[in-house]
């Protein structure tokens, strides 16, 4: 009998070196034993029913790293009837994938029995990789557990994904991970004592990771003098936070798209939190930096006509300076194009111009456009009737510069936001000389 990190005394499913990980060592062996995503594990919840009646199908465990994808494969090992095999998609190959496959055939034929396979960082499989279970996974020979932290959306074929489901671990709460660390503290280290401010920073800094919280209980308490563990134990041992950013994944999509819509919601706090946010996670600040560029035409466009010129600045300030002195220029025009008068119109109008362009006919350039630099040119009417603008009241001609079929067409229309209200305004006095002008004439 071997006692649980998180509750009773059981048989032990695996045998760990003393010298294994904290996290190793005390992996739960049981549903009870379980901490957080309590939405799977708790007694009468679907996905315990269906693996301690044996009857799991195919399923993805989807979560960030330290939230219990690997222990719900180890629980459900001890607990199915089924032969268990697990491969790491970090080594494992195609060749790995066929002995299973042709092992679990095997087991199939003489005694019925069926195999769970369970890989662990399945979307570090190829498209090959995961076609080769497909044919399996599909006449129900071998039983998928694939564990990911990256959208199983983007990371596994739309074959294997239609075929299991999705289940979603969310990260553990503070209340969860206190109860991870003490119990790890109470098996392992019972002569430790944990100063209160120390075992809080641990549960911050975990950012919801218990392997993380289970990491630095470890550390710290190596670090410690006297089995007493201060707050300057933990910050000797750790150093800094444990950041969840992937730039390459869907955090990394998660993360801009907050910071866009942030700036375009005129929050100034928020809009700065999610780019320092991203910066500390190791992003490209360049790529902040054209993202922000963007931000100032698509948002705010002429309703603050400094928007860009700033964020070009930014831009160039970043690439002259690198880090981390740019991240105060990002910082800076994040925070001004967040409290910048807002307009899309410019985006907008663009966007129909393009579809005019696109969906329309490309009818020639108006006569009175075209230079005329040659006589032939001339005789054909090149530049006929051509207005020079500066010569009429307020620079306003009027005359007609779309081609016929799409004469009158108003692709932009001024907000009456920032400086576009002044624009607004001009285009009034435009059209009221026009019409003032039109009814003089006739």
């Amino acid at each position: 009998m071997e006692a649980s990190l998180f509750g009773e005394s059981h048989d032990s499913q695996s045998t760990f070196d003393a010298d294994a990980p904290l996290a190793a060592r005390l992996r739960p062996r049981t549903f009870d034993d379980v901490v957080g995503q309590s939405h799977l594990t708790a007694p009468g919840a679907a996905f315990r029913r269906a693996v301690e009646s044996d009857q799991l199908r195919s399923i993805i465990l989807w979560g960030p790293p330290g939230v219990g994808k690997t222990t719900l494969a180890e629980v459900i090992a001890g607990v199915t009837k089924s032969k268990f095999f697990r491969v790491s998609a970090v080594s494992a190959g195609v060749a790995d994938l066929r002995r299973v496959i042709e092992e679990a055939r095997a087991r199939r034929r003489m005694n019925g029995q069926k195999s769970i396979l369970f890989i662990d960082e399945i979307h570090r499989f190829n498209k090959a990789q995961q076609d080769a279970i497909l044919p399996v996974v599909e006449d129900g020979t071998i039983t998928l557990i694939g564990a990911t932290t990256e959208n199983p959306s983007f990371e596994v074929i739309s074959a294997l994904l239609s075929r299991s489901r999705v289940f979603v671990l969310n990260p553990l709460t503070d209340d969860e991970l206190r109860t991870v660390v003490k119990r790890a503290i109470d098996q392992e280290f019972p002569e430790a004592k944990v100063d209160t401010d120390a075992f809080s920073a641990i549960v911050n800094l975990a950012n919801g990771d218990a392997r993380s919280a289970l990491n630095m209980i470890e550390a710290s308490i190596t670090a410690a003098t006297d089995n007493r563990v201060s707050l300057a134990d933990v910050e000797s041992a750790i150093q800094r936070r444990t950041m969840i950013y992937d730039k390459g994944g869907e955090m990394h999509f998660d993360l801009i798209s907050a910071l866009h819509k942030s700036v375009r919601g005129s929050d100034p706090d928020a809009s700065l939190y999610w780019l320092v946010r991203m910066l500390e996670g190791g992003e490209d600040p360049m790529y902040l930096a054209r993202r922000l560029v963007r931000m100032s035409v698509e948002d705010i466009g002429l309703a603050d006509p400094h928007a860009l010129p700033l964020a070009m600045a930014a831009q160039q300030a970043v690439h002259l300076m690198g880090m981390p002195e740019g991240a105060l220029a990002l910082g800076e025009v994040a925070i001004y194009l967040a409290t910048a008068p807002k307009s899309n119109r410019v985006y907008e109008a663009y966007g129909a111009a393009r579809q005019d362009v696109i969906e329309t006919r490309n009818d020639a350039v108006p006569l009175h456009l075209r230079n005329a630099p040659t006589g032939l040119m001339r005789d054909q009417g090149y530049g006929e009737g051509y207005k020079y603008a500066h010569e009429f009241d307020e620079a306003v001609v009027g005359q007609q510069n779309l081609p016929e079929n799409l004469a009158d067409r108003k692709y932009y229309r001024p907000s009456n936001r920032g400086y576009e209200a002044v624009v607004s305004k001009r285009m009034e006095v435009w059209q009221e000389i026009l019409t003032k002008r039109k009814s003089d004439s006739s």
